[in-house]
């Protein structure tokens, strides 16, 4: 049993040292492309038109931008709120341009005091290291999205998305992982 737990973690390590790889071939242009394609396709469904409070995250140089789209949302009448890790929590506050600060593993947070209340959220999209089509997702291994979603007042729609290098057939998933309800590459 502790055999394959170790065997487990050493496969997650191995994908996340591979899409490292695969996501430093990448062009800057090309991830502001690969962006501007994934969010205008998030704007068309749905899901997106009946929310009103999106939780979205400030990206960290590996994943897909969003500095466009938290700047453009709010002009489209939506709420966007992004995650401050606390100790081995995350929470969502209003974005606001003007307020964020590098926090918690370097990744920009906002400094705002007023937590977003999970029930809140409409919509939330999500960041992973790797991803399958069915919704599997493999983070950067502290648990803070899979936690979140956990939650009993969370509801919101959840959209994972990524460069189409990040897609894999399939990943190792624990029974406490959180799927997302669909991806959205290229």
């Amino acid at each position: 049993m502790i055999f394959r737990y170790f065997q487990f973690m050493e496969l997650k390590k191995e994908i996340r040292k591979e899409v490292r790889r695969r996501i430093n071939k990448l062009y800057d242009a090309e991830k502001l492309s690969v962006s501007k394609h994934i969010f205008d396709h998030i704007e068309h469904m749905s899901v997106f038109g009946k929310a009103r409070c999106i939780a979205l995250f400030a990206a960290m140089g590996d994943e897909v931008p969003t500095r466009w789209t938290l700047d453009r949302w709010p002009k489209l009448g939506k709420r966007i709120v992004v995650p401050r890790v606390e100790g081995d929590v995350m929470r969502f506050y209003d974005y606001s341009p003007d307020r964020m600060q590098t926090g918690a593993y370097g990744i920009e947070e906002p400094m705002g005091d007023e937590e977003c209340p999970v029930r809140d959220i409409d919509l939330i999209i999500v960041p992973a290291r790797a991803f399958t089509r069915r919704g599997e997702r493999l983070g950067r291994g502290g648990g803070f999205y899979d936690k979140y979603m956990s939650l009993a007042e969370f509801r919101a729609h959840k959209t994972g998305i990524c460069f189409e290098c990040q897609l894999f057939d399939e990943l190792p998933v624990a029974e406490h992982d959180v799927l997302v309800d669909e991806v959205v590459a290229r």
